[in-house]
């Protein structure tokens, strides 16, 4: 396990995001956090605890200034609009940050890393609609999320690709539990608290068994994995 002294959060002003800064500060990590400009008064409890740079999380410039000597960088590889903000973002990371720094992303069960996932017939069905309609709509970019992830993974910096499921606020419920690959009976109940997979997150900067691995996360107290525990046991 690495040592973790100093971590850029990219994407901070979400719900994901500042459960992340959350976490981090409670581990006594120095933040820099990246959000948009009309995205600050989010983080406007965190004042005084935290670095912030304000800008698009695809502006190179503003991605050099957060990640240059961090330990680790946590990235919420969001898609909106239509100006590669997925990409973008994960290449300005992987380009910018130090060579032995941390870096985990956060995106979908959509996301593949060696096309041995199986998904049931509501997401098959639902991706392709959703990324039509969002393109028409250009209101967000999944094609550009899968771009950002090809990218990551075919790179050499020390990432993690976390993959989570349907989202659900609540108190904590811990770690979740992962596995490799989408479709693994583990992962049945496909819902994760919102707070844990941030767990999860600034966790897994900690953990070099997840260096350039892509779990698929599922709440730990969830049907699936209760049932896989008692199988286990």
């Amino acid at each position: 396990m690495g040592d973790i002294r100093r971590v850029a959060i990219i994407g901070a002003s979400g719900k994901l995001g500042q459960y992340m800064v959350e976490q981090c500060l409670e581990r006594g990590y120095q933040v820099v956090a990246v959000c948009r400009e009309q995205s600050v008064s989010k983080l406007e409890r965190f004042a005084g605890r935290i670095e912030l740079l304000p800008g698009a999380t695809n502006d190179r410039e503003v991605i050099r200034r957060a990640v240059t000597g961090v330990d680790g960088v946590l990235t919420v590889l969001a898609p909106w609009g239509v100006q590669q903000y997925s990409s973008g973002t994960a290449q300005a990371v992987m380009d910018f940050a130090p060579v032995d720094a941390r870096l985990v992303f956060s995106c979908g069960w959509h996301i593949s890393r060696d096309g041995k996932d199986r998904y049931d017939w509501k997401l098959r069905l639902m991706v392709p609609i959703m990324t039509r309609l969002a393109k028409l709509a250009r209101v967000v970019e999944i094609d550009d999320q899968v771009e950002a992830c090809r990218r990551i993974f075919a790179s050499d910096t020390r990432w993690t690709v976390v993959r989570g499921s349907d989202l659900e606020e609540g108190p904590s419920q811990g770690l979740p539990v992962w596995s490799e690959h989408v479709g693994d009976p583990v992962l049945a109940s496909n819902m994760t608290r919102r707070v844990d997979f941030a767990l999860f997150m600034v966790e897994a900067l900690r953990d070099d068994a997840l260096v350039q691995v892509a779990p698929a996360i599922v709440g730990r107290e969830t049907a699936s994995a209760r049932e896989h525990r008692a199988a286990a046991a």
